[in-house]
């Protein structure tokens, strides 16, 4: 009788949930996304939870991020997670209140305030460098050169952030037993990572709660709710005392330099104009915000990298001799390190940075709901079932509109006839009458328009750094057990090893020092 009831309340949960769990539970990141655009075109139409309709577009993104402005805001379930995860910032704000917050971050991010970072992650770089020589300095198999690259990753991310928003030490690269880098560690695979039928059918439901009565979703002991409680509550304590110390350290004017991005923040809010103020809790989840980036973005987009680098061993000669080149020419004019220029004169390092980004896109669906009726132009025309050619779709007020972020990253019309391969050559010729609709490389990795990722140029500076320095000293190659990867859905796009993913994200690479 129980497992009667329990077939029928799943087979609800099936029918009830449409076309939600195809992306929930598949196999491969983009596997359905690829598959429906080569059947269907550019757009296509599914039913949700409940059969409510939602339009898939891998195209039409001028329109939505750049020329709808805030009329397209995040989806009720986008923004109560991200509200978890990261508090109440500006990942979550719209409107009005995401313009006032950008505006106060915006100027610990400006280009020469990131330069000033690059000794920092140069530094950071050394350090994992040092880490994995001593480590490859005592094995004894060949199979001890694999490292799971990823996890070393995050933690040289975590130190980088940590020095440079918030002047703050993790020691993640010391093996410091912090509480912050342990709290962040795996915490997509332990939350977000296949969430059951009715966790899917439930969440559909709370754009029907009041924001109010929403918030204490929260408290609800699932597993994903236990986490982020965790996880939030440890940042959040670190956050408001930094604030507190970087407070008391600006009205004693101890802190005149304002080295860190924190120091920054504090200074904006405090010269603000009453109205355009951060509040208390806006500020706090500043920490948690940044620490995001760094926990799972910047170190799961190298992995890809490091991966891609290592089936492609002629590109990491190519990208070698041009380091090589380059650092000639920094000796030449009498300089020790790096400058931000000389990163950006390495094309095909930055090249293939933005290959591996198009290839695998962290973020690699946006949910965005219609705000007002509106009609959506399609570059493209497709078929309708009766045989129509539809140029636009009209979309009605709270009508959910699906953004294939990996499926634009494959449109033939945009990359190519070879959109499959990893081909970072494309990047070094400019296509001409193309429309850049991403903030970076015509890419949609950190989304675009006004809500484009405002810390975009420092996870791009952090990868150049780090990569220039693993490719001067280690070659990565596949492992001798060729472990198949796959692209997992937890949130955001994850490497896990099939049939080990109680591991967690991985990324194992055979790593070798070069003349070693």
């Amino acid at each position: 009788m129980v497992r009667t009831c329990l077939f029928w309340i799943s087979l609800y949960c099936d029918v009830s949930a449409g076309h939600s769990l195809c992306n929930v539970y598949q196999d491969q990141v983009g596997d359905n996304d690829f598959r429906w655009i080569k059947e269907y075109g550019y757009a296509w139409l599914t039913k949700g939870c409940w059969g409510v309709s939602r339009s898939h577009v891998p195209q039409a993104l001028q329109h939505i991020f750049h020329k709808s402005g805030y009329r397209y805001p995040k989806v009720v379930e986008a923004i109560q997670i991200t509200r978890q995860i990261a508090g109440d910032g500006i990942l979550v704000a719209n409107g009005t209140d995401h313009a006032r917050i950008r505006k106060i971050m915006n100027p610990a991010f400006t280009a020469a305030q990131l330069r000033t970072f690059i000794p920092l992650f140069r530094s950071c770089a050394g350090k994992l460098c040092g880490a994995w020589k001593e480590r490859l300095r005592t094995v004894t198999t060949e199979s001890d050169r694999t490292i799971n690259v990823n996890s070393w990753f995050a933690r040289a991310a975590f130190d980088m952030v940590g020095e440079a928003a918030f002047d703050y030490h993790c020691g993640a690269l010391d093996d410091s037993e912090n509480e912050v880098v342990k709290a962040y560690s795996n915490l997509f695979a332990d939350s977000l990572l296949f969430p059951t039928k009715i966790t899917v059918l439930f969440r559909s439901l709370w754009g029907l709660i009041p924001n109010r009565l929403l918030r204490y979703v929260e408290y609800l002991p699932t597993r994903e709710n236990i986490r982020f409680r965790h996880t939030l509550k440890v940042v959040n304590r670190l956050s408001a005392k930094i604030i507190a110390e970087k407070t008391k350290a600006r009205i004693q004017k101890k802190d005149e330099k304002e080295r860190d991005m924190m120091s920054i923040f504090v200074k904006a809010n405090a010269s603000e104009h009453p109205s355009t103020r951060l509040s208390d809790k806006e500020m706090i989840s500043l920490m948690a915000t940044l620490m995001l980036g760094a926990n799972e973005t910047t170190s799961s987009s190298l992995g890809w990298l490091c991966w891609e680098l290592a089936k492609h061993p002629e590109w990491q000669k190519k990208l070698r001799e041009e380091i090589a080149l380059i650092r000639d020419r920094v000796t030449a004019r009498g300089d020790a390190d790096f400058s931000a220029g000389d990163y950006d004169a390495m094309s095909n390092v930055l090249a293939a940075i933005k290959e591996s980004m198009r290839l695998h896109p962290l973020v690699h669906t946006l949910a965005r709901v219609a705000g007002c009726e509106d009609v959506i132009p399609l570059s493209q025309p497709v078929i309708s079932t009766k045989g129509d050619v539809v140029t636009e779709i009209p979309v009605s007020a709270g009508q959910t509109v699906i953004i294939s972020i990996c499926g634009y990253h494959r449109l033939k019309d945009v990359w190519g006839e070879d959109p499959d391969a990893f081909k970072p050559e494309r990047f070094l010729v400019t296509r001409e009458g193309q429309i850049n609709v991403g903030i970076f490389a015509n890419l949609m990795s950190f989304s675009g328009g006004l809500r484009g990722c405002i810390g975009w140029r420092f996870a791009i500076l952090q990868t150049q750094a780090m990569l220039v320095e693993l490719l001067d000293n280690f070659e990565f190659a596949i492992p001798d057990d060729k472990p198949e990867i796959q692209r997992v859905p937890a949130g955001q796009m994850i490497s896990m090893v099939r049939n080990k993913m109680h591991l967690g994200t991985q990324m194992p690479l055979k790593i070798s020092v070069l003349g070693g």
